[in-house]
């Protein structure tokens, strides 16, 4: 009896090993954490279609691309993607130090890294966070961020 459930566990995992490499896993291991969204300066708004995201960061790094400085290392830039009137996801942008090291030299955007959360604030695992990795490398001459202009212009009430 325990070759017979042997066999049939071993044929399950075989069959569960076959399933899970045809998977694409999507979400990777980062370092990017969620700020607290609340501490966060709201500095532009872009809509796209039925989709509006409110797009923030730190004080601190407003000024420094204002400034013409590098933006801080701790720095979070956040899209919150609203859908129906609601949270639908988090992007994060954090920016840490030597954190471009933890990826091979063509993959790199500086010091930055990625990561999408749910609405609660957990990581969610469906979404691709090379691809967005692989897209702000073409922002290169703005620090990485599609919304780097706005910042500059941006103005404190």
């Amino acid at each position: 009896m325990k070759k017979i459930i042997g066999a049939i566990g071993g044929a399950m995992l075989a069959g569960l090993t076959v399933l899970f490499a045809g998977m694409q896993v999507h979400a990777e291991p980062t370092r990017a954490t969620m700020p607290d969204i609340d501490k966060l300066v709201h500095y532009t708004t872009v809509t796209r279609g039925e989709v509006t995201e409110h797009i923030m960061t730190t004080r601190e790094a407003i000024e420094a691309v204002k400034a013409g400085k590098p933006i801080p290392n701790g720095t979070h830039v956040a899209l919150v993607d609203y859908r129906d009137g609601k949270v639908f996801r988090y992007f994060i942008m954090e920016k840490g130090e030597n954190w471009g090291q933890d990826y091979a030299e063509n993959r790199r955007t500086a010091d930055w890294q990625f990561q999408w959360f749910k609405p609660d604030g957990t990581i969610n695992t469906a979404e691709n966070t090379a691809r967005c990795q692989s897209c702000h490398m073409s922002r290169s001459d703005r620090d990485f961020l599609y919304t780097f202009n706005e910042m500059r212009r941006f103005e404190f009430e």
